[in-house]
C-alpha cells in the first residue's frame, strides 16, 4: 500500500511548540536527533507492506534516504486540501490501487511492524474511511505521563489515532470534500455534519462505537469503519511541550 505523510504547516507564533522551530515546519523539530517526520519516514520505508511514499507539505527535506521511491507534494494550505490533492496523485500514479494509508509526521514512535499491523488491519476492500483508535487503558499503560482527551462511548474509552486508510476514489468525490471543507470553516458547521443526536448520545455516553461507526458512515455517506489498535503510537502525537519532552526521552532510550 502507498503511504501519504502529512507534514506541512509551519509553526506560528502562539503555537506551543512554536520556539522548537520558529516560523518553519513543525514535522522538522528534532526529536532525538532526527527531524520528528524522519521517524515516520524510516517506520514506513523499513515496512514490508508500504509502496511508494509521499511526504506531502514539504519541498524536500535534505539527508533523508529511504529504499522505496519518495515523492514530495508542495503545501496546498490546510490538512483537508494536502489529503485530497495526495489521493489525486496517487489516482494518477497508481491507479491500480484502491487504497492508502496516511499517516502524520508528528507520531515519531510508530515502527515498520505497526506500519505491516496497519495495512493488514483493513477488513474489506469496500471501506471508504478505515480510522484507528486507541483505548484509554491502552494509551495510559504505554505512555502514562501523557494526557490525552478521549470520546467517551457506552462501551469504551476511546482517542483518536493519526494513521487513517482511504479509498484513493474518494479524491474524485466532490461532494464528499465539499461537505467536509464546508464544516472545517467552523464549529457550528462541523456539529452540523455529524449531526446533534450523535453529539448528545455520546455525551449521555448511550453510543457503542459500532454505533457511532455506523452513525457517522451514513451521516457522510460512506463505508466507514473503526480499528481498535492495540498500539498507543499511532496516537501519540506531538502538540505540545511536554508530549515533545515524553517523545524525546522514550526514542532517546530506545536509542540507546
Amino acid at each position: 500500500m502507498n503511504a501519504i505523510i502529512l507534514a506541512g504547516g509551519n509553526l506560528d507564533e502562539g503555537d506551543p511548540l512554536y520556539d522548537e522551530n520558529p516560523n518553519q515546519p513543525k514535522s522538522l523539530i528534532d526529536v532525538a536527533g532526527k527531524p520528528m517526520v524522519q521517524w515516520v519516514i524510516e517506520a514506513l520505508d523499513r515496512a514490508q507492506l508500504t509502496k511508494d511514499l509521499i511526504v506531502v507539505g514539504l519541498e524536500g527535506v535534505p539527508g533523508i534516504g529511504t529504499t522505496k521511491p519518495l515523492h514530495f507534494l508542495p503545501d496546498r494550505g490546510s490538512l483537508l486540501e494536502n489529503v485530497e490533492a495526495s489521493l489525486s496523485f496517487l489516482k494518477q500514479a497508481h491507479p491500480e490501487d484502491a487504497h492508502a494509508l496516511v499517516v502524520s509526521a508528528d507520531i515519531p514512535a510508530i515502527t515498520p511492524e505497526i506500519v505491516d499491523w496497519r495495512i493488514n488491519s483493513l477488513s474489506s476492500s469496500d471501506i471508504d474511511v478505515d480510522y484507528a483508535v486507541v483505548s484509554r487503558g491502552v494509551m495510559e499503560t504505554r505512555f502514562p505521563d501523557t494526557r490525552r482527551s478521549y470520546v467517551h462511548l457506552r462501551d469504551i474509552e476511546v482517542c483518536g489515532g493519526d494513521m487513517i486508510i482511504l479509498k484513493v476514489g474518494l479524491a474524485q468525490d466532490t461532494v464528499f470534500w465539499g461537505k467536509v471543507v464546508e464544516a472545517r470553516k467552523s464549529a457550528f458547521r462541523q456539529a452540523k455534519l455529524i449531526g446533534y443526536r450523535f453529539l448528545l448520545l455520546v455525551l449521555l455516553r448511550r453510543m457503542r462505537l459500532k454505533d457511532a461507526e455506523l452513525y457517522i458512515s451514513d451521516r457522510l455517506e460512506l463505508n466507514g469503519y473503526a480499528t481498535i489498535s492495540p498500539y498507543a503510537e499511532v496516537a501519540m502525537d506531538i502538540d505540545k511541550p511536554d508530549q515533545l519532552a515524553i517523545m524525546r526521552a522514550d526514542l532517546s532510550k530506545n536509542l540507546g
